[in-house]
């Protein structure tokens, strides 16, 4: 059975619809809802003990977050993963943590280093894809933290939920985990020597190498289905 995940999702929101916007976008990134499941506003009311309000609300909250998509007479979907959306999330991760890794570099301690080690060994020790990608968010975010730009890690951080729907939709077919904790280490290690310029080429790199393997892989099995007559 797969699990759901609440780690780092947008809003702390405690009201009706926020409640229903992190619990579906969990189950959206997670894979529990396959891209392009109908969403339907009365079964959610009803599971939820509310009144469609709240989940008209949620339903924007997620059109906006790029998870569920509004069609003219076929009602809300689940956003399917398309090649285009995973290229271009991918380009914005790049240059937006390469900017913040950038500026977050004279403020990283030894204490800010120690803390990214620590999340290596929690990706070492994680038992399924669930817990690996937390602690993979949560290196990403020490690291990147004291730039001290909130925008520009609220942005970040949005990018990163997306990835991790891409993630958890492949993980079985696309093998990086293991090359993905070598390259933090390698991260932590430019930053430890202070080589800023390559802990930023080493960050790139890692990033936009995964998505452009997914890339592949989304663009080769949308060639190899059958298409319809």
């Amino acid at each position: 059975m797969r699990q759901t995940i609440t780690q780092s999702l947008p809003d702390d929101d405690r009201s009706i619809a926020g409640q229903i916007t992190r619990a579906l976008a969990g189950r959206i990134i997670s894979g529990a809802l396959e891209p392009g499941t109908p969403l339907r506003q009365d079964h959610i009311a009803e599971e939820f003990r509310s009144s469609h309000v709240p989940v008209r609300e949620a339903f924007q909250r997620l059109e906006a977050q790029g998870l569920v998509t509004r069609e003219p007479r076929k009602g809300v979907r689940v956003t399917a993963i398309e090649p285009a959306s995973v290229f271009e999330i991918t380009e914005m991760r790049a240059a937006l943590e390469t900017l913040a890794l950038r500026h977050a570099a004279p403020r990283i301690t030894t204490t800010t280093i120690e803390t990214a080690a620590r999340t290596l060994e929690a990706d070492d020790a994680s038992e399924n894809i669930m817990t690996w990608e937390a602690a993979n968010q949560a290196f990403h975010r020490t690291i990147l933290q004291p730039c001290g730009m909130p925008r520009l890690l609220e942005n970040i951080d949005q990018l990163q939920r997306m990835s991790a729907r891409f993630l958890f939709a492949t993980w079985q077919r696309l093998d990086w985990q293991h090359h993905s904790d070598e390259e933090h280490r390698a991260i932590i290690i430019a930053l430890s020597r202070r080589d800023v310029e390559e802990a930023e080429r080493i960050l790139r790199l890692h990033i936009l190498q995964a998505g452009q393997a997914l890339v592949a892989y989304l663009t080769n099995h949308q060639n190899s289905m059958p298409r319809e007559s």
